[in-house]
């Protein structure tokens, strides 16, 4: 749900909630989810193959009926991330699908990664390429590598989000953008094109990994993405916070998109033995690989294998252990309601991982929308107009407590003169 205008100041996060929520509607979508992770050794081909696999399985995801295709950005996490450019990827898979939405998992915000006025400018062109189909994920990373590499400090990450957010969605829904002087960028007054299709502008998210990100979503009226891989029952904690922080939210973004969705593993046979055989090394080496970049590896730039030392930890666990949203039908059934009953909007799962091989994620996929979906989605459509009409009044409050960017008066637009008729002017034969 999605409703038009506005800019957002940006306030202190409120208490922890006391209100209890009002009751979850059955119904869920689903979604997968690309790091295009590529464990050494690397052979010759494997990163072309790699993302030639990954459009296939976004493609059969489209004709299956999953909803959505979400696509990190990162740099420099070797063997963890090789997607360092979702709007490239993102494009192809707009023009190989006609269904699926297609999702920054995210867009990395502080303007040394990426400046505002470039962002608005991607969004836009694949929202229009699409046809209306992008979700516009955002978030600021805490891997080392990331951030210094971008010369982008720790303590001003999360300002520099906010920041760079508020404006990126000022810049799609403003004509012209009156320009801006802010402590980590700063533009003159241009209208940028093009205006995406979705107006004012594309469901924006943040990545959440613990509930005070989900709080900061709630309150700034935007869909939390989270990878904290919980319970069902903790998801439930985090559902119920969420909704109510959202009462009384300040929305950052011209529209509030009040949706969570839970990142889980996935692999999915008739034999519970072979499901884990083919997907549990891929979902360990996910959670072992991201800890090596964000919380205790050392790495050597180039040289360091992660997968050498993922195998050696490996060998000391017992493989017979189901990851979540590893098994049978029966069991991702049993997991995924778990999370229904929580009150998530989305699952998505994490398919690609490690080694798993392109036939088994795709075997999966198929198995998965035989015997699982269909059971899922079939109230889908009435859980999301009850779930609007519960809201709406909310968002209406929302909407009206934003403080909007001033819009320039005519008077006010600049009118610029080309650089050709400055220098004819001027008499400056050196510009």
């Amino acid at each position: 749900m999605r409703f038009p205008r506005g800019s957002a100041p940006f306030s202190l996060l409120p208490s922890l909630p006391t209100k209890t929520p009002e009751p979850k509607e059955p119904g869920m979508k689903f979604g997968i989810f690309y790091e295009h992770q590529l464990p050494r050794p690397w052979a010759e081909g494997r990163e072309e193959e790699l993302f030639q696999e990954a459009l296939d399985q976004v493609e059969l995801a489209d004709k299956l009926g999953i909803h959505h295709a979400w696509e990190v950005e990162h740099h420099f996490l070797e063997e963890y991330s090789h997607s360092s450019c979702p709007e490239v990827f993102l494009a192809a898979c707009s023009q190989r699908t006609k269904n699926i939405r297609l999702g920054h998992g995210i867009v990395l915000m502080c303007p040394n990664y990426n400046h505002p006025a470039r962002i608005a400018e991607r969004i836009a062109t694949l929202d229009l390429v699409s046809q209306g189909r992008v979700e516009f994920g955002t978030g600021e990373s805490s891997a080392r590598l990331e951030l210094e590499g971008f010369r982008i400090p720790v303590e001003e990450k999360r300002d520099q989000w906010k920041e760079a957010l508020e404006q990126t969605c000022n810049m799609m829904a403003m004509d012209p953008y009156p320009g801006y002087q802010g402590k980590y960028f700063s533009m003159p007054c241009r209208n940028i094109v093009p205006k995406p299709v979705q107006k004012p502008h594309p469901p924006v998210w943040v990545a959440c990994s613990n509930r005070r990100t989900i709080h900061l979503a709630a309150q700034l009226g935007i869909g939390a993405l989270t990878f904290a891989f919980i319970t069902p029952d903790e998801a439930k904690r985090w559902v119920d916070d969420y909704y109510t922080t959202l009462e009384s939210c300040m929305p950052i973004g011209h529209a509030v998109n009040p949706n969570i969705a839970m990142v889980t593993g996935f692999s999915c046979h008739e034999d519970r033995d072979e499901a884990i055989r083919r997907g549990a090394d891929g979902f360990r080496f996910f959670n072992f690989a991201l800890a090596h970049h964000y919380i205790n590896g050392e790495h050597k730039v180039g040289r360091t294998s992660i997968w050498n030392n993922y195998r050696e930890w490996a060998d000391t666990q017992d493989d017979a252990i189901a990851p979540p949203g590893v098994g049978t039908p029966d069991e991702l059934r049993e997991h995924l309601q778990g999370f229904q009953d929580a009150g998530v909007d989305q699952v998505v799962f994490i398919q690609q991982g490690a080694k798993n091989k392109h036939e088994h994620i795709c075997d999966s996929l198929e198995l998965f929308a035989e015997k699982v979906m269909p059971e899922f989605v079939e109230n889908e459509t009435e859980r999301q107009a009850k779930k609007d009409e519960r809201l709406a009044p909310m968002v209406e409050k929302a909407m009206g407590r934003k403080e909007w960017m001033t819009e320039l008066s005519e008077q006010e637009i600049p009118t610029l003169h080309a650089l050709g008729r400055e220098i004819v002017d001027t008499g400056d034969k050196k510009s």
